[in-house]
């Protein structure tokens, strides 16, 4: 064939080859002796095509270094990718672009930067340093006769670092420290955290910083986005705040349990997201106030005092305290957390929902345990039934309160004159009424656990499948975008279909059907006095001090991560 078609075979046949085995030409090059041996490769692809109407530029960094075939003219590792498309007609200029990035990539400070860019800023400043020192001829007046003398100095590599970072080192992650190296959080130049002297001077410039947008907050939200974001938002605070509420009730005795947790979330994080500085922070409870509340609970009942009453107390000086740090800008210390308090944060916060979701599975397994014991064969020797401790009184009669199954667990059933015989009550009414289970099958419930176990993984596999659909190669970018987005909601739906289609008597989460308090001893308004000695409405303050600084390091840090620039918020 022709030279041009030979050449666009093997071009095509160098970029399909993806193997980490060198060619026999790669490794007969002498080229490669001159390389260290821990060398890594940047390639520059140029080309033009009939589908594009606008050029198309990718800089690509590669987390690892890995082999593309024969892609490089000698056997290393490419680290960086240039590509570069556009539609026909402008070869040349594509050539000489990819020539100039080529350029770039051989200076030792471009380089640099480009190991250590965080984002398409960095790459920018990058090169315009290199053109701010770079010796450009223009072709057309140079003369070859003419002899060019040497500059008399050169810049140092060193010197052009600093100029680029402002004397300080830039961090593989990207971070520019601003504590002397210790890992700093690079949070010093935000405007939110300038400290302004002033008594309430942050909260008003924050007032002043956020009322443009006040309005437009509501109407771009109406976005498919937006949506995705809403119902994932919503399905971790309504979770959370049911499971919480429910280990609240076990800490408190009931004096608190999931309609107050999920009345206190409602409500507080409504008020949070009207007027809140960063509304995507979610308001919820967690595992140390639940440690928390479990010691308030338990120093009161030894103390005899009313537990209500004293955290209403607790409550009261705590809010007092958070408006004091409000009103001294106390948020500029969130400047000095470093990325690794950060980090911790994020993993102890992670650590403790996959902690607490394989321990309520370990603790179902040990509910409906599974019987491997069982043999079908043997399947008419195993029975189960309800008989009474006394062996004499084998019925339930004359005046006996016994609920109906829907009303069982909500204490509304009345008293009537009725007698059942104890093998047609439930598993749950036999041990309600001093009956006991006798049988070799009564622990042994089938299908629940394996079932549980098969909607936890496959929930978990389902999600993250789809979550990474946005960089498959099916159907359009849109689609597989707005699926990515809906990742976990459409798997929780997925596996809740799969879970009502075969009908398994999975557990379920226990929602309140009444809106009353848990404790049938309270009503919804706790008086604030009377409960307790005096002196302890003034000894509440201590405690309350706990509480503060635990709720601002939790919420403070919170909004650290979620504002973090690879995050990349912007209004609208």
């Amino acid at each position: 064939g022709s030279p041009a078609m030979a050449h666009r075979n093997l071009t095509s046949t160098s970029l399909n080859d993806i193997s980490d085995k060198p060619e026999k030409d790669q490794l007969k090059n002498k080229f490669m002796k001159k390389l260290p041996r821990d060398a890594e490769a940047s390639n520059v692809l140029v080309g033009e095509v009939d589908f594009l109407e606008s050029p198309f530029i990718a800089f690509v960094r590669l987390q690892q270094a890995v082999m593309l075939g024969a892609l490089t003219e000698v056997p290393v590792p490419t680290r960086f990718l240039f590509i570069l498309l556009g539609p026909k007609g402008k070869a040349k200029s594509y050539h000489e672009i990819g020539r100039a990035i080529a350029t770039l990539m051989s200076d030792e400070v471009f380089h640099d930067i480009a190991y250590k860019a965080k984002d398409r800023q960095d790459l920018i400043a990058g090169i315009d340093e290199f053109l701010d020192e770079v010796i450009v001829l223009p072709p057309g007046e140079w003369d070859p006769a003419i002899r060019i003398e040497p500059p008399k100095s050169l810049p140092s590599s060193d010197k052009r670092k600093n100029m680029y970072s402002g004397g300080e080192n830039l961090q593989m992650n990207g971070d520019t420290p601003h504590d002397g190296g210790h890992g700093g959080g690079g949070h010093g130049d935000c405007e939110e955290l300038q400290r302004t002297g002033r008594f309430c001077g942050g909260l008003i410039k924050d007032i002043k910083r956020k009322a443009p947008f006040f309005a437009s907050d509501f109407y771009d939200a109406l976005n498919i986005q937006a949506l995705s974001a809403i119902l994932f938002i919503y399905l971790a605070t309504v979770t959370n705040a049911i499971t919480f509420g429910g280990l609240l009730g076990d800490a408190t005795e009931n004096m608190q349990g999931v309609l107050e947790s999920f009345l206190g979330t409602a409500v507080t994080g409504a008020i949070f997201c009207l007027f809140a500085g960063q509304p995507l922070t979610i308001l919820s409870s967690t595992g140390p106030v639940l440690v928390f509340e479990r010691l308030l609970f338990n120093f009161s009942k030894d103390n005899d005092f009313d537990y209500l009453e004293f955290r209403l107390w607790i409550g009261l000086w705590s809010a007092f305290q958070c408006l004091i740090l409000v009103a001294t800008d106390a948020s500029f210390l969130v400047k000095y957390f470093t990325r690794f308090t950060e980090e911790g944060f994020s993993s102890l916060i992670s650590f403790i929902f996959i902690y607490d979701a394989f321990k309520k599975m370990i603790k179902l397994a040990d509910h409906y345990p599974i019987n491997s014991e069982f043999k079908v064969d043997y399947i008419t020797h195993y029975s189960c039934a309800c008989e009474p401790l006394d062996p004499v009184n084998s019925s339930l009669s004359n005046g006996t309160t016994v609920p109906s199954a829907d009303e069982l667990f909500y204490s509304s059933a009345e008293t009537y004159n009725t007698t059942i015989e104890w093998s047609s009550l439930t598993t749950k009414e036999c041990l309600k009424y001093g009956g006991q289970l006798v049988g070799n099958n009564c622990d042994y419930v089938p299908d629940i656990t394996l079932m549980s176990f098969i909607l936890f993984f496959g929930t978990y596999t389902c999600s993250m499948a789809l979550k990474k659909f946005k960089t498959s190669r099916y159907f359009p970018t849109t689609a597989r975008k707005l699926i990515s987005d809906f990742a976990i909601i459409l798997s929780i739906l997925i596996f809740c279909g799969i879970d009502a289609l075969v009908g398994v008597d999975t557990p379920k989460l226990i929602v309140p059907s009444e809106f009353k308090p848990t404790s049938p001893e309270r009503g919804w308004f706790i008086p604030p006095f009377g409960g307790n000695p005096w002196w302890v409405y003034l000894a509440a303050a201590i405690p309350a001090l706990l509480v503060t600084i635990l709720i601002f390091m939790d919420q403070q840090i919170t909004a650290v991560i979620v504002n973090r620039k690879e995050h990349k918020l912007k209004v609208g």
